[in-house]
């Protein structure tokens, strides 16, 4: 790698209210706070507004909204003065399909000249799903559902102004030599087909991120289009302004491995971490050249660590037999197949790939007779039933064997034609027309239905234990024994060494101090079961049995909660569960009693103190649960990536509420205000762990990973490990069972020959130490040993 790796990185989230220039303001802040790199949230130019700049418009422009490259330079020298360096995240998948339309050049000029554009292989559009103009009926055109009604209810809402067709706030280029035509025959001609936004899902011809009609899918795969969407970064980091890259949704990519193959070639191997969502048992492909993961993987491993599985497989039970609702399992297989299924939301991406097979059977005789319903059936199973978020198969290679496995059980029992399509999943049927492009594209497909299916279904309408409910979660297997989590701390400091560690991000559903919150739920569900019927008794019953799980859960997490953050939490997660109500399909009568309810709660004048004690009487363990998930997080292997704010406790909940910015000034005063943190202040007590580990991570090499195993009554709630022969580790697990069985009474860890000094509270220790001491104030412990004492 051409720079050190980080030994923790700080996640900005850039927007109009935190800029490049804000983020350059923050420097001395987090260069005291012991971070060594500054992660970036994507810089190229967005759609106005952007929030979030996943939305780019213009790959050759660091965004004008966040400073444009000045700032961008003025950060990186001012970061470089404190020692600092800048990691980039990347957008290689899509990019936006905007409004007015003529901020996306390229997509401009392929809306204006059609297959010939010199940029339309840039994006991924299948030009045979749509007849063409008259004169070129065979050369097909881009449908774009944006169009509030059907064409023929908004034809007088659509206006000519030079060469250009407006349509509200959209606007088209038209074709050479059409403008003066009459409307009807103008729009005919046009290489694109303007029709009603409901038509995406069964007609859509260009691939886009998940369902998000608004980003359209890049082929970064041609190296032509590779070099013109990276050159600007790669010119940027070539010069020394960025030292490294996040990669977002690799699986969106035909080729993830030959990108990142290309991405390190170019950058000379830059440390780059990508954001593959592992699941289960999965592990990152060994023969990816890059650091590893964005940390997804941790964040399970250290939650469930400190999650009572036993307690939460009764909340779980408890929570089916309230409402009735499926296994995890069945909910994940049912929000798989829903995506697929005629008017799914990725129905359109479905008949791509039953084309797909159409022309590949009528190219080779020996592969004739596949009806497009058993085709569309057997792809439909494959979908519903892979087990991660796809295959990585590359034609003219073996398929690899956990590929191999999983295409084979999908498809058992499949018939003729579910053989066909698991041969070509699987490259058994050599290369050849459209064979290679099906080996990429229903691996493109899969990871679209798995996160939608998954993540964005199912994780909405399964409310046991929301805590269990994160990116790459699984629900099915609540909790981790100390024992697994040794075992994969030691496989990660083994294979991915310097991948990312992550507690909190943007795209968390709950932070990890709200989620500590949930997680001492699992500790107590027979209690808890009877507090939220309690709660449910006193306002009365929301819409249904699952929304009121969903309900008294947030509002423990994030308590105290404003009605407008609660409504809209609730609103999002019912459109995304799609069974009252839906982004596409609202019901307004459901989602008016939903926030009637919630605002209801929140205005009940016995009900608000009693959520309040509950959340009071609960803090201790709660904060034991913080304090223990954020000293795992920055020392275990890999390199920790701290979102921003969350060196204090922060309980935000779905985006957009994850999402604003946060106030660096403030948090750097109280850095310098209270520097050693103020026993029972939770505010100063994290930011006082965080720092001291922080700096410790940058002063001391963690060396190898090694467990360490108490002796006592109350062995099993401790957490202990050592990092080399100066560094150990020591956490509290499953607080709340700990304080009800009577303590750690006469619990001891063994410490290694010499002298130890917490650096939390500087208190020495030697020899076997008493956990009661240990832990004392602080629930954690962070032990250091000078060479030769």
């Amino acid at each position: 790698m051409t720079e050190a790796p980080p030994t923790a990185s700080y996640r900005l989230q850039l927007q109009p209210g935190f800029t490049l220039h804000e983020a350059a303001e923050a420097v001395p802040y987090l260069a005291a706070l012991g971070v060594s790199h500054l992660h970036l949230s994507p810089l190229l130019a967005a759609v106005p507004g952007s929030t979030h700049g996943y939305d780019t418009v213009d790959h050759t422009l660091v965004s004008p909204q966040l400073g444009g490259e000045e700032a961008l330079r003025t950060l990186a020298k001012t970061a470089h003065g404190h020692g600092l360096r800048l990691l980039a995240d990347v957008v290689p998948n899509h990019m936006a399909l905007p409004v007015p339309e003529q901020l996306n050049q390229p997509l401009w000029q392929v809306l204006r000249d059609g297959p010939d554009s010199p940029y339309a292989p840039w994006f991924d559009i299948d030009w045979t799903a749509q007849p063409g103009p008259p004169d070129a009926p065979e050369r097909g055109r881009l449908l774009l559902p944006l169009l509030g009604a059907r064409l023929g209810e908004v034809l007088d809402q659509l206006s000519v102004e030079g060469d250009v067709l407006h349509y509200h706030d959209h606007a088209f280029p038209l074709r050479p030599g059409t403008a003066q035509l009459p409307l009807p025959e103008l729009l005919a001609r046009q290489w694109y087909r303007l029709a009603w936004w409901r038509l995406a899902d069964s007609e859509l011809n260009y691939r886009r991120f998940f369902t998000v009609n608004e980003l359209i899918a890049v082929r970064v795969e041609v190296p032509e289009v590779f070099e013109a969407t990276h050159g600007t970064l790669l010119r940027l980091h070539a010069e020394g302004v960025l030292d490294g890259f996040r990669v977002d949704h690799p699986d969106g990519l035909a080729d993830p491995r030959g990108y990142l193959r290309r991405l390190a070639g170019a950058t000379g191997g830059a440390y780059t971490v990508v954001e593959k969502i592992l699941t289960g048992p999965e592990e990152l492909p060994a023969d990816w050249p890059c650091a590893g993961t964005t940390g997804y993987d941790a964040l399970r491993r250290i939650d469930g660590v400190l999650t009572d599985h036993q307690g939460a497989e009764r909340l779980i039970h408890a929570y089916r037999h309230d409402t009735g609702a499926p296994s995890a399992e069945e909910a994940a297989r049912q929000g798989r197949a829903e995506l697929t299924a005629p008017g799914g939301g990725l129905a359109a991406e479905l008949e791509r790939l039953v084309r797909l097979v159409g022309r590949i059977c009528a190219a080779e005789p020996a592969l004739a007779d596949h009806a497009p319903d058993a085709v569309r059936a057997a792809l439909r199973q494959l979908l519903t039933a892979y087990p991660v978020y796809r295959p990585y198969v590359v034609p003219g290679e073996p398929a690899p064997p956990e590929a191999v496995e999983a295409v084979e059980a999908a498809m058992a029992g499949g018939g003729p034609t579910g053989e066909l399509v698991r041969d070509l999943a699987l490259g058994r049927l050599g290369r050849g027309p459209g064979r290679d492009e099906f080996c990429a594209r229903i691996a493109q497909t899969a990871s679209a239905v798995a996160a939608k299916g998954v993540e964005d279904t199912a994780f909405y309408r399964w409310n046991a234990l929301l805590s269990l409910n994160e990116v790459g979660g699984s629900p099915e297997h609540p909790g981790l024994s100390p024992e697994e989590f040794h075992r994969w701390c030691a496989h990660q400091e083994q294979h991915w060494p310097q991948s990312m560690t992550a507690l909190s991000t943007h795209d968390t559903k709950r932070s990890a101090d709200a989620r500590a919150r949930l997680a001492v739920l699992a500790e107590l569900p027979t209690t808890w079961v009877a507090e939220r019927a309690a709660w449910q008794a006193a306002a009365g019953p929301g819409p249904d049995q699952d929304s009121d799980w969903l309900l008294h859960q947030t509002l423990f997490a994030a308590w105290p909660i404003s009605a407008d953050r609660l409504t809209a939490t609730l609103l999002k997660s019912a459109r995304e569960a799609k069974r009252q109500t839906s982004w596409t399909h609202q019901d307004e009568a459901y989602e008016r009693a939903l926030a009637e309810h919630a605002r209801r709660v929140l205005d009940h004048p016995g009900l608000c103190p009693r959520i309040e004690g509950f959340v009071r009487t609960l803090a201790p363990h709660a904060r034991s649960n913080t304090l223990a998930a954020a000293l795992l997080h920055l020392t275990v292997p890999g390199v920790p990536d701290l979102y921003q704010g969350s060196e204090e406790p922060l309980y935000t909940l779905v985006d957009p509420d994850n999402r604003a910015p946060v106030d660096l000034g403030a948090l750097a005063v109280r850095l310098t205000d209270s520097p050693t943190g103020r026993p029972g202040d939770l505010a100063r007590e994290k930011l006082h762990l965080t720092t001291t580990a922080l700096h410790l991570r940058r002063t001391t090499h963690l060396g190898r990973y090694q467990p360490l195993t108490p002796t006592g009554p109350a062995a099993a709630h401790l957490l202990a490990f050592a990092r080399g022969p100066e560094v150990i580790t020591a956490v509290t697990r499953l607080p709340y069972g700990l304080a009800h069985a009577g303590g750690w009474r006469d619990t001891t860890l063994d410490l290694p020959p010499g002298t130890w000094t917490d650096e939390l509270t500087s208190r020495r220790f030697a020899g076997p130490v008493a956990l009661l001491e240990l832990f004392d104030p602080y629930p954690v412990a962070l032990l250091t040993r000078k060479a030769g004492s």
